[in-house]
């Protein structure tokens, strides 16, 4: 590094003044500033030429440019934009090009900068990608203690419609416990299944899934009306990394399986499709063997849950520390008389706070952290920093 970090305009002056006088030979000279001969020689005629003011930074911009855009087309331009406010580079070039094809018009990315200086050109904002968890790490080594939960993907079946097989396995075991054919992956049907497994077979500590609908959305936290209502039960909702499969590899390995032996090719009709389903469940469960278990079959793993379903779901409860505000019907809290956005997915339940530094807030909703609340700016921020907007 030629010049020192710190006042580098009296290393150079000093470096001419000790030149001036002669008393050091120049290569000596430039070795104590720790600078080429051709450096040094630089700021010497420097100094002759223009005095003190010569040892001045210059600008590095070239004196000319004989690929810059001329003044004419980049007018041209800026007055197309002007005249069509709401239209983009790609058309305003088009029309120029067919109006004069003569001048030398930009490609369409300089035509971009031109307008983006002449403050014409909005500046794209990608939506932030919303915070994730991290990677499952639960391993299940009884019943019950991980569902896993998937939408195998979708097909028609020969009448034409589309068929959305929703499946359920518990992870110890291998049990299917569902595999149902639905007309969409809207939630409000998911939940209805999901209620008659829970009465069937009692409730499980975690059911992992995907992000996809209706498992997960892209609020703080991922929540969706359907965790919501799992963790109100008491189940804990785990969810694979975005473009992960694998983490889930045991449920895609029996997607395989079941696509092989029942859409192959679909049946007639939805009902028809249902009623191979169920013969494939039916095997599945209770008379295939599994290399995984030893060639046990999964309904001699299988036991129902001692959690039953309750008839009356209990409000969430949180730590006595914690600060509890009660989210309103437009996803909101009131918070030292400030209003702050947390999720409409959270409408109706309690959300818990708890103080973590001066004006820093950790928020639960039951036991997922859905990210930290700076009383500050009155947002609350994930993991990744995307923040819930502000309501005045």
């Amino acid at each position: 590094m030629p010049w020192e970090e710190s006042l580098p305009m009296d290393q150079k002056t000093q470096f001419v003044s000790e030149y001036l006088r002669g008393t050091v030979a120049f290569a000596e000279l430039c070795r104590r500033y720790q600078i080429s001969r051709k450096t040094g020689y630089k700021w010497a005629a420097r100094y002759e030429e223009c005095g003190a003011s010569g040892l001045d930074d210059r600008t590095r911009r070239p004196l000319n440019s004989p690929t810059q855009t001329p003044d004419a087309v980049r007018a041209a331009i800026v007055s197309a934009r002007r005249r069509h406010p709401t239209w983009g580079a790609k058309k305003l070039l088009k029309v120029l090009r067919t109006a004069d094809p003569d001048a030398a018009w930009p490609s369409r990315r300089t035509a971009n900068q031109i307008l983006a200086r002449e403050g014409l050109q909005r500046r794209r904002v990608r939506p932030r990608r919303p915070g994730h968890p991290g990677k499952p790490t639960t391993i299940a080594s009884a019943a019950n203690q991980l569902w896993c939960v998937d939408f195998k993907g979708q097909f028609k079946t020969r009448d034409g419609r589309y068929c959305y097989p929703l499946t359920v396995t518990d992870a110890f075991s291998r049990y299917l416990l569902c595999c149902h054919g639905l007309l969409s992956t809207e939630s409000r049907p998911t939940q209805v299944l999901f209620h008659q497994l829970f009465r069937r077979h009692g409730l499980p500590e975690r059911i992992k899934s995907d992000n996809g609908t209706p498992f997960a959305s892209t609020a703080l936290g991922r929540l969706s009306p359907l965790s919501v209502g799992w963790i109100r039960l008491g189940i804990v909702p785990e969810l694979t990394q975005p473009a992960k499969p694998y983490q889930n590899g045991q449920h895609e390995r029996m997607h395989r399986v079941l696509k092989a032996e029942t859409t192959r090719p679909p049946a007639a009709t939805l009902a028809a499709q249902q009623r191979r389903f169920d013969r494939f469940r039916r095997e599945y469960t209770f008379v295939r063997p599994h290399e995984a278990l030893e060639l046990e079959t999964p309904a001699t793993l299988f036991a129902a849950s001692p959690r039953r379903l309750p008839k009356v779901v209990e409000p969430l409860r949180y730590p006595p520390h914690f600060e509890t505000r009660l989210v309103s019907k437009n996803g909101g809290i009131r918070w030292n008389s400030k209003w702050v956005a947390v999720s409409t997915t959270c409408a109706g339940h309690d959300i818990g706070l708890e103080a973590v530094d001066h004006q820093i807030w950790d928020v639960y909703f039951g036991p997922i952290k859905l990210g930290r609340l700076l009383e500050d700016t009155l947002r609350i921020e994930d993991d990744r920093g995307r923040s819930t907007r502000r309501h005045v």
